[in-house]
């Protein structure tokens, strides 16, 4: 059987890259699996086709990060498909870079509303109906810890924000057996910050392993993390970054 054979799950911001890979590969473990979009509903359509094909049960959801009702109303639709919700993955986020001096409070609020607030509605709304043992895993960043060039404050703040409500929450739900993780990911291989991309050879200057991750990389972690074998870590800020922290 399956390690997450029976269990359902939310990923937020899946329609392309991690969130996509994380939403296949807890499929291929057996979970059902909605994925929230903002703006791609052909990309999340095939995601959710990808899976199928291979077997699994998918659905997808219009939620924009930046819209908490959006969000809230994601996570109750998924829920009241499914029935429950066992995992929650919180990976929807933005990029906000720019000097502290030149960063628009516009591009400010939507950091924090998509890579903080939302983190915070989703997680609320999925404990109504997450029963005892379930799993919060949120896609944080090594920037949390390390911010070796200028212009990422916002962006840091944001996932160092996530990294310490990880904390807390697991002392809040761990007598409910609920375990809450959050995954920092050094340079990921994505549209957004390809490997081959402009910033390429500064990231991987400052990393041990000379190679950006793969996606799968990312979604295997989030699917232990979510497995049986990882009922005794919570509260934890795990690096996935070949070193980029080291």
């Amino acid at each position: 059987m399956a390690a997450l054979s029976g269990k359902s799950a939310v990923v937020t911001g899946a329609s392309r890259g991690i969130g996509a890979a994380i939403a296949m590969r807890l499929a291929k473990e057996g979970a059902d699996v909605a994925i929230t979009y903002s703006s791609s509903p052909e990309r999340a359509q095939q995601v959710v086709t990808d899976i199928g094909e291979a077997g699994g049960k998918a659905i997808a959801i219009k939620a924009d990060g930046a819209d908490q009702a959006a969000v809230r109303a994601g996570v109750q639709q998924a829920a009241k498909e499914f029935g429950k919700l066992d995992i929650l993955v919180n990976n929807a986020g933005v990029l906000s870079l720019g000097l502290i001096t030149e960063i628009s409070a516009t591009d400010f609020e939507k950091a924090l509303s998509v890579n903080v607030r939302s983190v915070f509605t989703a997680v609320q709304e999925a404990l109504q109906h997450m029963p005892d043992g379930g799993r919060i895993i949120t896609i944080g960043s090594v920037n949390s810890e390390r911010m070796p060039f200028k212009g990422g404050s916002v962006y840091a703040l944001t996932k160092g924000a996530v990294a310490s409500f990880t904390k807390g929450l697991a002392r809040d739900l761990g007598e409910r057996k609920i375990t809450v993780n959050n995954i920092q990911p050094g340079p990921v291989d994505t549209e957004a910050n390809p490997a081959k991309g402009p910033f390429a050879d500064t990231m991987l200057g400052l990393m041990a392993l000379k190679r950006y991750a793969h996606a799968d990389e990312i979604a295997a972690m989030v699917a232990y993390l979510a497995g049986p074998e990882a009922g005794y870590i919570t509260g934890a800020s795990l690096l996935i970054d070949g070193g980029f922290a080291a």
